[in-house]
């Protein structure tokens, strides 16, 4: 069971040139975005100056960005040119990723796809690469419940006005995103406001050969609290977007025989840029059994 306005399937949301767009243009969606496009031979992508700010995250292969914007004190153009280092797929650790402040515009090309995290902004926070060997690399939870965190967008790693964003890969068999937690009410040093956008992909366990017609997949699931009504409970590919804008939301689980991994995008309306949640209080209790767990062997994934 899906609950559509929060469910979308690779492809369903295509405009522009780009295989996904998500942005305020949904109905009941306002504060987080996210663009996901290929990129091949002459192929462009293009970001248009707007009240936005973005991070552009290479998925597979290598990105090159155009970019160009005002400075801070709006006196002076500012351009400049950046190569961001890829990787074979995102089941091989960290990339390169370029955060791009608001009002500035950029062009993007090269070999593979992208995605493009955006949240509305109004500062113009000086452009920024940050490269893969400097990305904080976090190995969360244990036993079953591990997983590999590409912390590249968070506050205190990345200066930015409202945007938040981090990647997950949960080996095959594991769980993420649990115990299930929320962070859509605003209770200072607890909770924050914040809408969240999961985009998926799943491949075969990098330590496994498969078919031809194997089919990689994971599970996700949201649910309703005090904040709305929300119901996903779905079988998640490669291309697949989540929309959270409340409510509880976890597991993601990755099925036997595959990884799953998903990038995460955050904003709201909260003055603070923070991520605080509250656990399901059926479910916070498990955090306190991984201290008698080791972490999965099987990570980190790396080049």
């Amino acid at each position: 069971m899906t609950d559509s306005p929060w469910f979308h399937r690779r492809g369903s949301l295509a405009r522009d040139g780009w295989e996904s767009v998500v942005d305020d243009s949904l109905s009941g969606w306002q504060h987080t975005g996210i663009r996901v496009g290929s990129l091949a031979g002459d192929r462009t992508l293009t970001l248009p100056a707007a009240p936005v700010e973005r991070m552009v995250v290479p998925l597979e292969g290598e990105v090159t960005a155009d970019w160009s914007g005002d400075l801070a004190d709006g006196d002076q153009a500012d351009r400049g040119t950046v190569t961001l280092a890829g990787r074979p797929s995102v089941f091989h650790g960290p990339t390169d990723v370029l955060y791009l402040g608001a009002h500035t515009e950029a062009t993007l090309r090269g070999t593979g796809r992208v995605a493009v995290a955006e949240a509305p902004a109004t500062r113009r926070i000086p452009v920024s690469v940050l490269r893969s060997a400097d990305i904080p690399v976090e190995i969360r939870g244990a036993g079953r419940s591990t997983r590999q965190v590409h912390n590249f967008g968070v506050p205190g790693g990345l200066e930015a006005e409202k945007l938040i964003v981090c990647e997950v890969i949960t080996p095959a068999e594991n769980w993420s995103s649990y115990p299930a937690h929320k962070h859509d009410e605003a209770v200072p040093g607890r909770e924050s406001r914040l809408e969240e956008i999961y985009y998926f992909e799943s491949a075969v366990s990098r330590n496994l050969t498969a078919p031809a017609a194997a089919d990689p997949f994971g599970m996700f699931s949201t649910y309703s609290s005090p904040a709305g009504g929300i119901a996903i409970d779905a079988q998640v590919r490669t291309g697949d977007i989540a929309l959270v804008p409340y409510g509880y939301h976890g597991p993601a689980v990755a099925a036997p025989g595959y990884d799953l991994y998903y990038l995460n995008v955050m904003a709201g309306p909260d003055a603070e840029r923070a991520w605080l949640i509250s656990d399901d209080p059926a479910h916070g209790w498990i955090r306190g059994t991984w201290e008698q767990q080791e972490p999965d062997p099987r990570l980190p994934y790396s080049r």
